[in-house]
């Protein structure tokens, strides 16, 4: 009892740095350049307690993120949304949605899965193909709702098809329609495709600059999406047929070995083609770099490197 205090404990333990608005609007500048990027698959970040798992604890430059492992943050949580609209807005940070699409494997309550298991239970004929094609076309509109009705930044599929039904052919359909609204699709204006996104979303409605990335798949897709992120976790990096070299991104695991020197990272970093640039690197559950250990003394210390390395800062 005698040992007590009445102090009032601050309730804001980690203080973020702030900066004025040259930086940031420089921060942004070099984000919208023609540069090789940063990115990183962000996940655990429901947890307001630290920096850690905070979308203002992620390193000021890196340039993309997938928000992994929990889908659309709860609206509830004001607070998470205050930081991801920071770090979208001000630092311009794109944040993506992303998901292993299965259709396949959606619940059977969803309007495009109960299209979807109709279509399949047809005889071959046009009638089928059409109905399997309108289901895989709903599908992508639920990936599309997500990002726009979010105001996010884009969409990351995540190719893992395992044995599902949307493969090949029917993968490179549903990358097509969701490029109707987003990605560098050659084949739309930006007029049409701001008519397409009006239509759907409202007048206010006007970014037709959202992007497009894939984690997998066929090279077919590759003039519509912005980038092709390499789950390279072995390591190494090269050449992906067919894939210009511009759009991939080699990516580590960071998730199983952030307590290592992560050496892997290191050389995706300093890796660049004969011909022209990469894409960039980047890292699965990069979050983890924040965590202090013999291997890294200040939080993003790798990663931070890694930006240098590959986008050496000009002074």
């Amino acid at each position: 009892m005698a040992s007590c205090d009445t102090n009032i404990e601050p309730e804001v333990i980690q203080k973020p740095y702030t900066y004025d608005a040259l930086y940031y609007k420089n921060l942004r500048d070099y984000k919208a350049s023609d540069h090789s990027i940063s990115f990183m698959w962000f996940a655990q970040w429901g947890g307001q307690n630290s920096m850690a798992t905070r979308f203002i604890g992620l390193p000021d430059s890196l340039d993309v993120v997938s928000i992994w492992g929990g889908g659309i943050p709860p609206k509830e949580n004001t607070q998470l949304w205050e930081d991801l609209r920071f770090v979208q807005k001000v630092k311009g940070t794109k944040m993506l949605y992303v998901a292993i699409v299965r259709l396949g494997a959606e619940d059977d309550s969803h309007d495009f899965k109960k299209v979807l298991n109709t279509g399949l239970a047809m005889p071959q004929g046009a009638e089928r193909d059409s109905t399997i094609h309108k289901a895989i076309s709903m599908y992508a509109d639920y990936y599309l709702d997500q990002v726009f009705e979010n105001d996010l930044d884009g969409f990351d599929a995540d190719y893992e098809p395992e044995g599902d039904f949307l493969v090949g052919d029917y993968f490179v359909y549903f990358m097509q329609c969701l490029a109707k609204y987003m990605g560098p699709n050659p084949n739309i204006t930006k007029v049409e495709r701001l008519k397409l996104i009006q239509t759907r979303y409202g007048a206010d409605v006007t970014d037709t600059d959202k992007i497009l990335c894939v984690d997998g798949g066929s090279p077919d897709i590759a003039n519509i999406c912005n980038y092709f992120f390499q789950q390279a976790y072995g390591g190494g990096a090269g050449p992906v047929a067919n894939w210009p070299n511009e759009k991939v991104v080699y990516c580590c695991n960071m998730g199983d070995n952030w307590q290592t020197n992560m050496e892997t990272m290191y050389g995706q970093a300093r890796y660049q083609p004969s011909h022209g640039r990469k894409g960039g690197f980047g890292a699965f559950y990069g979050h983890r770099d924040y965590l202090i250990h013999q291997y890294n003394p200040n939080p993003y210390k790798r990663f931070r490197e890694c930006i240098q390395i590959q986008n050496p800062a000009i002074y």
